[in-house]
């Protein structure tokens, strides 16, 4: 089988797709697949393969067009006509042929690749670019949808036009992957894709809790957090979809009851929200940036409560790094996430969904927060199920099993 992954030159590709292509990459490996991800929109000068781990990288630069006629989509659809140039030149191993999208505006792209090769294509929703605009506001999308286009803004007609191309994409592959039912729904629902062409398969992650007894306070004085501080860890990135200036303004109510706390942000992205939520607060908050994944394990190890308060996720990424770490979870109760982090494992409130907006219970999320550090006994059982709930259902060998099915049976359907 010779399997090709796209990935592409994007913050994305430092979060989710990026998690998920290296944890399926690892998953992989010792299989019979030729592994090959070809990264698109490189920053490299010129094309170029290299071989590493026998995983063969392909990297495709960015390319400049002169012709100023050309709008975005066209510009996007000349460059991956070049893209499936190159591959026809360079790809000599057609059997078992498969192309694995995980870039939902790739639409041109596999069709031209299904044109030029006897394949299987496959996409992976890991998000929408509705979701991310509209933060998860479904209303909102449909919304977009029902209006004459001459009555919709120019974002609506951006918004429209990008949903549009997705569902081009998930009609045009083969099957498709999605990472929770949630997600399935919608597809059948709001994009009338067919249900016996979508396939759900959680994604996986790498069993990195260390289970030797760790110096809790030794790497509490390396970060310079002080034994009687309660830490409360935020984790991902900084944009409005993911609920931080929510968790900002249920930190400061949490300080009322527990001086001692300290939120933790862990992430990269547009600070200035944060900012300006945290002014009166911020000596108190600590802004990490983009970690190393050696650092974020230690701070996963040192946290008291993790809390994941996005608007929308088609997963939960950073929720089942936290259940691997034993970190008990306050979440909201949304999408995706919802189905990863059960009762057992996590507290969680619901995304109050206007028609224009969504919003979480600040109050809510702050109570959920102080329950669980003044409640240290039923924190650390919610830890320990979360761990239990995360070898049983995104561990690695899962994920292999699912993966190696899912590939098998798409090459003979």
């Amino acid at each position: 089988m010779n399997l090709y992954l796209f990935n592409d030159n994007d913050s994305a590709a430092l979060y989710g797709i990026g998690a998920y292509l290296n944890e399926l990459t690892h998953a992989l490996a010792g299989s019979a697949i030729k592994l090959h991800i070809v990264n698109l929109h490189s920053t490299r000068p010129k094309f170029e393969i290299v071989k590493t781990n026998k995983i063969e990288n392909w990297y495709i630069p960015e390319a400049g067009y002169d012709n100023p006629s050309l709008d975005a989509i066209e510009e996007i659809e000349e460059y991956y006509r070049n893209v499936t140039f190159l591959l026809r030149l360079y790809i000599t191993d057609t059997k078992d042929l498969i192309f694995h999208f995980n870039y939902n505006q790739c639409y041109s792209l596999a069709k031209d690749l299904k044109a030029a090769f006897n394949c299987k294509t496959v996409a992976v929703v890991h998000y929408t670019k509705w979701s991310l605009e509209l933060q998860g506001n479904l209303h909102g999308l449909r919304m977009i949808k029902t209006k004459p286009e001459i009555q919709r803004s120019s974002f609506e007609q951006m918004m429209y036009i990008a949903h549009e191309y997705e569902i081009a994409l998930f009609n045009e592959v083969d099957r498709v992957i999605v990472l929770s039912g949630f997600m399935k729904r919608i597809l059948e629902t709001d994009c009338q894709i067919d249900s016996q062409k979508i396939s759900v398969i959680p994604g996986g992650l790498k069993d990195k809790n260390p289970q030797q007894k760790i110096d809790r306070d030794e790497w509490r004085k390396k970060w310079h957090i002080s034994g009687k501080e309660s830490v409360i860890l935020f984790v991902g990135r900084l944009q409005p979809v993911k609920g931080l200036t929510f968790l900002i303004s249920a930190f400061r109510k949490v300080l009322e009851k527990i001086p001692d706390g300290r939120l933790i942000i862990a992430g990269s992205g547009n600070y200035e929200n944060c900012f300006r939520e945290a002014k009166d607060i911020c000596t108190k908050i600590s802004f990490t940036g983009l970690l190393e994944k050696e650092d974020l394990q230690e701070l996963y190890q040192i946290a008291d409560v993790g809390v994941v308060p996005s608007l929308f996720e088609t997963f939960g990424y950073v929720a089942v790094e936290m259940m691997m770490h034993e970190l008990p979870i306050v979440s909201t109760a949304t999408t995706g996430l919802n189905e990863v982090v059960d009762d057992a494992c996590g507290i969680k409130i619901p995304v109050i969904q206007h028609q224009e907006i969504a919003k979480i219970d600040v109050s809510s999320l702050s109570e959920k927060i102080i329950y669980l550090l003044q409640h240290p006994n039923e924190a650390k059982l919610l830890g320990k199920n979360a761990r239990i709930r995360y070898l049983n259902h995104y561990s690695t060998d899962i994920f292999r099993k699912n993966m190696l099915e899912f590939y098998q049976s798409l090459l003979i359907s």
